[in-house]
């Protein structure tokens, strides 16, 4: 069994910047893919960001290419949100995911392990 455990969501000014943070309690998700989803009210959860096990790939979705990044740490077992030039429609509860393999994929079904989800909230 794995446990994810996010952080770093908050409230932001549009314009502004928040960093997500994602930590497995496990090393073996060294070897998995990690992604990010989100999930709005009232609206499906929706894929943001994946990126392979060894970041080697990486792949975002159009509405946030360009102002997000993803990156990991392996040695901390550890994925990573960084969230620039926030805008009030990125207001949503963020899952950091764990593939069982190695490439990431945009299908939330695709998924075994998930966070608890962290909330945030961008202000116009």
């Amino acid at each position: 069994q794995v446990q994810l455990v996010e952080s770093g969501g908050g409230l932001a000014l549009a314009g502004g910047s928040l960093r997500l943070s994602c930590t497995a309690s496990r090393r073996t998700v060294s070897n998995n893919a990690m992604s990010w989803f989100r999930q709005a009210p009232g609206k499906e959860r929706e894929f943001v960001a994946t990126m392979s096990w060894n970041g080697a790939s990486m792949n975002l979705a159009d509405s946030v290419k360009g102002r997000f990044t993803i990156s990991r740490d392996n040695a901390k077992n550890t994925v990573y949100l960084q969230m620039d030039s926030l805008k009030p429609e990125d207001t949503a509860v963020y899952y950091c995911a764990a593939s069982l393999s190695a490439y990431g994929s945009t299908d939330s079904t695709r998924y075994r392990y998930w966070g608890q989800g962290t909330q945030v909230t961008v202000s116009s």
